[in-house]
Order: structure tokens, then C-alpha cells, then sequence
């Protein structure tokens, strides 16, 4: 599955290192399956 590394961000995506969670917009949807955000869970590791 889709794990976002706030540290990573995603470059490729228009969203730079260091981009919190909660601050990419609801308009964000993953580029493995293209599930929205709000699918999505918070998992702290």
C-alpha cells in the first residue's frame, strides 16, 4: 500500500519535502490507485 512520508513529500506531485499531512488539499488523490485522501488513514511509525 501507499505510504506518505512527510520528511519525502511527493515531488513528483507538486507537494515538497517536509509537507504535513493535513496540508495537502482533499483534491489529492494517491498515484498507486488513485483512492482520495479522505480513504485514506493516519498511521504515526
Amino acid at each position: 500500500g501507499f505510504i506518505y512520508d512527510e520528511a519525502e513529500g511527493l515531488p513528483e506531485e507538486g507537494i515538497a519535502p517536509g509537507t504535513r499531512w493535513d496540508d495537502i488539499p482533499l483534491s489529492w488523490h494517491c498515484p498507486d490507485c488513485g483512492a482520495g485522501k479522505e480513504d485514506f488513514d493516519m498511521v504515526e511509525i
